[in-house]
């Protein structure tokens, strides 16, 4: 692994350090952040001083902490919400794959009409419908990314389904997870992981993007979608402070990009001159 990683290109090293950098951030905020993420400790809207490096926020909040601790929260959510994702549809993407006939229409004709609704009206209904709790968040977006998650997956493993070894698997009577798990997953495992990169970019931004309209990550939890909105006043005063989080959204989806197109590029099985 790291003998792969020591000759990967400059941009995918960089995306490597940038997120390894907001990984550690997020997992160690409690102990980084110089304040408590709801602590209100100042007069709204500070400017940057030695106490507080990046000024509060529109209550008073320092805006520093609160950017530590988004980390922890927007990320990590992300991650859950694509890893569920993942398990539904790269399971039923599977399945549909190995099993075909009336179960392969049936899954093919829900995610088509599931595909057919813009998510972001589709999740707007739905949270308004089920609330705006973290757990409805990640499981409504994860369902409706997973629909994403079964074509590639499906796709990916009709072309190995096919195949004369999964054949013999078969003949040989192993199972159907068997055959799931040992033949079909580990030669589809490098398209499911670079789209594994990609849907954490556009869950990160979709999060985001509902934090910004106020239906996403609840207040007071810190979340770099709802800081941008709180803040965004300031950019009348010329002041980039609202700025500041959305630049950590944009840091972190172009490391990720980084790093997927690298991990594309290897499973093209293409040489880098």
């Amino acid at each position: 692994m790291g003998k792969l990683i020591l000759g990967a290109p400059l941009s995918a090293k960089i995306g490597l350090l940038v997120i390894f950098g907001y990984v550690f951030t997020a997992v160690f905020a409690p102990w980084i952040a110089p304040y408590s993420e709801t602590a209100i400790v100042g007069s709204s809207y500070e400017l940057w001083t030695e106490e507080f490096i990046f000024g509060t926020d529109n209550i008073g909040r320092d805006m520093l902490s609160r950017l530590i601790f988004g980390a922890r929260n927007t990320i990590g959510i992300a991650f859950a919400t694509v890893v569920i994702a993942f398990l539904i549809g790269g399971v039923t993407g599977m399945l549909a794959a190995i099993l075909g006939g009336w179960y392969d229409m049936a899954i093919s004709r829900l995610v088509d009409i599931l595909m057919a609704v813009p998510s972001l009206i589709f999740a707007l209904l739905l949270l308004t419908i089920f609330g705006t709790s973290i757990l409805s968040l990640i499981l409504i977006i994860a369902v409706l990314d997973s629909t994403r998650v079964f074509r590639i997956s499906r796709s990916a493993a009709m072309n190995v389904v096919v195949m004369e070894f999964v054949e013999a698997a078969r003949l040989r009577g192993e199972g159907m997870w068997w055959v799931i798990r040992k033949e079909v997953l580990p030669n589809i495992m490098a398209p499911l992981l670079a789209e594994f990169g990609l849907r954490f970019c556009f869950v990160f931004l979709f999060i985001a993007a509902l934090s910004f309209l106020g239906l996403g990550i609840q207040p007071p939890t810190a979340d770099w979608g709802s800081m941008v909105r709180d803040n965004a006043t300031l950019i009348n005063y010329n002041d980039i402070t609202p700025l500041l989080p959305a630049a950590a959204i944009a840091g972190l989806t172009v490391a990720v990009n980084f790093v997927v197109d690298w991990m594309l590029h290897l499973s093209s099985g293409l040489r880098s001159d």
